[in-house]
């Protein structure tokens, strides 16, 4: 007996962290959307058998389930990850940051499920959105169409990624299909940042990746900070220490802070190549970590291709901003089960 591929669709792709789970997972993803030139590109370096949109407000239902030969309701998987700058904690005290736009792009979400009428429905945002009134919004606009709901906020670092990373997760599933589906199980292990890092060549090697060559210059200055650094910035001598940090003892402690092979690294951002961006000082080499090396924490697989020609900062912003691909890709196995349970 033939097992059933299920099919999904991809919105707010970004550079493909998100896929890159489903297809671990064993989903057939038909279509991503995004609107960001070299993002997409990248995509489609990695993804090339899928169809990317470069905007998720310029796709139509009805034409889009002609393109693929659907009918409404046999879309397995619709996932999304709406843009969630505007959610962050941190610029949600800017109020034309809470009034951005793009926080209402989860209603392009929801217009797609009304056309589409998939079995399930996947987000995954900042934990923020869970106390943002369009979520609620958004849940009682799917609950018109028969969704029930699992929600809550699960940490990369139980889900195979070698990262602290909170996110909250939303699993909407068509009530005729039983109960809600839950959140996936932790993984059995954690991760660690060795695992990951400590054999790779130095990024000056011959050997090494193009991605493994591309990270932060620094200043000689910053480098003596490097230098003098063992845990965290607390350990500088009066002459190295910022002003800033001086003023605010305790304010982002983690800035010019080494990651720590033993344990997992912490959250990998957009600013994750930067050293005076938070903890992201090689465990053991005095530099900042590459581009190649917060991949690898951000769980993508080691082939997955950037053209270094983009530079370090969309580089970068593309990998911090990604879903990393084992937490998405337990997020999809756990409903491909629940999906074969109840059918």
């Amino acid at each position: 007996m033939s097992v059933k591929q299920r099919i999904a669709i991809d919105l707010f792709s970004g550079c493909g962290g998100l896929t890159q789970g489903l297809e671990d997972a064993g989903f057939k993803v038909l279509a991503g959307a995004e609107i960001r030139r070299h993002a997409r590109a990248t995509y489609k370096a990695n993804h090339d058998g899928v169809q990317v949109y470069p905007d998720v407000r310029k796709i139509f239902c009805k034409p889009f389930l002609r393109k693929f030969s659907l009918a409404k309701g046999e879309l397995d998987l619709l996932a999304a990850c709406p843009p969630c700058q505007g959610f962050s904690s941190i610029r949600t005290r800017n109020r034309a940051v809470a009034d951005d736009d793009r926080n209402e792009l989860i209603f392009q979400v929801a217009r797609i499920v009304r056309g589409l009428l998939p079995k399930c429905v996947l987000i995954e945002n900042v934990p923020r959105l869970l106390k943002d009134d369009r979520l609620a919004r958004f849940k009682g606009e799917l609950a018109k169409f028969g969704y029930v709901f699992s929600e809550g906020v699960l940490n990369a670092k139980d889900f195979d990624v070698p990262q602290r990373r909170n996110r909250m997760i939303l699993i909407a599933s068509q009530a005729q299909l039983g109960d809600p589906f839950g959140l996936p199980p932790k993984s059995a292990t954690e991760l660690t940042v060795r695992q990951f890092l400590e054999d790779l060549p130095a990024p000056d090697a011959e050997d090494a990746p193009p991605l493994h060559r591309i990270r932060q210059m620094l200043s000689p200055l910053v480098q003596k900070r490097i230098e003098a650094i063992k845990r965290n910035r607390a350990e500088l001598p009066e002459e190295l220490a910022l002003d800033c940090h001086k003023n605010y003892p305790n304010g982002f402690r983690d800035v010019y802070g080494r990651i720590e092979f033993d344990s997992v690294s912490p959250t990998i951002t957009q600013g994750c190549t930067n050293p005076s961006k938070g903890r992201f000082v090689h465990p053991s080499q005095n530099r900042g970590i590459t581009a190649y090396e917060a991949m690898l924490l951000q769980g993508f697989p080691e082939g997955y291709q950037f053209n270094v020609s983009l530079g370090i900062g969309k580089i970068a912003s593309m990998i911090g901003e990604a879903f990393p691909p084992p937490m998405a890709r337990a997020q999809a196995a756990h409903i491909k089960r629940k999906l074969e349970a109840s059918e």
